[in-house]
């Protein structure tokens, strides 16, 4: 990591700002560029200072999480971000993975948590509270069936092999190197997997992998 990591975190409760504000300052590589207390607001603070990884409640007045979240990655694609939720209900967590965010955490994380949390989606890896991969893990198992079901896409061998090790973490260079195929070529297939799959962020991929059944993760 080069540098510092520009940041911007919302949440309608100035309370539970503050406690992330107070976090974030014992660590320098991060530097918290703005707040918001609701998603019109972080829209326009995301388009006045472009931060690198981006906070937001689910729920918050005004526009949620969810909602913001779309807009977002409409606006800047590639946009890094994390979801910060009091719930754990699976619709929750479907939506802000499908609506592109790349981290789900749960309040009351620890403070090793979320600057590891914030580290990994800058480096456009996923991250998720310990209770949500759980419930991940539950929706592999076929206990949960979510009411858009998975979409209908056709894949090639290759694209699904591809599929399962992104939601491995692996780097396309890595990719390359297991598949024994240039990088270029990795690449240029991450991008028509995510065509094809409508995914706007590495998460939107492993929920599709996940509902799919191409991926039998453990928590």
């Amino acid at each position: 990591m080069n540098g510092k990591i520009s940041v911007i975190i919302a949440d309608d409760h100035l309370v539970f700002r503050e406690g992330l504000k107070d976090m974030l300052s014992y660590h320098p590589e991060i530097v918290l560029k703005a707040e918001a207390s609701n998603g019109k607001e972080l829209l326009l603070r995301a388009k006045q200072y472009a931060p690198e990884v981006i906070i937001t409640d689910v729920k918050m007045p005004y526009m949620d999480g969810i909602e913001t979240t779309k807009k977002l990655c409409r606006m800047y694609p590639g946009a890094r971000i994390i979801a910060l939720s009091s719930f754990s209900e699976d619709h929750l967590i479907i939506d802000m993975l499908e609506a592109g965010a790349q981290g789900f955490l749960l309040k009351g994380i620890r403070e090793e948590e979320l600057i590891t949390a914030i580290k990994a989606v800058y480096e456009y890896k996923p991250y998720f509270s310990p209770d949500i991969t759980e419930k991940l893990t539950r929706i592999i198992a076929g206990r949960y069936h979510h009411k858009k079901g998975p979409q209908h896409v056709t894949l090639t061998e290759i694209e699904k092999q591809i599929i399962v090790l992104i939601c491995r973490e692996l780097t396309s260079k890595e990719i390359a190197e297991r598949l024994e195929i240039g990088k270029r070529t990795i690449e240029s297939y991450r991008m028509r997997i995510m065509d094809k799959l409508g995914a706007k962020s590495v998460a939107s991929v492993i929920t599709y992998a996940l509902k799919a059944g191409l991926i039998q993760r453990t928590a």
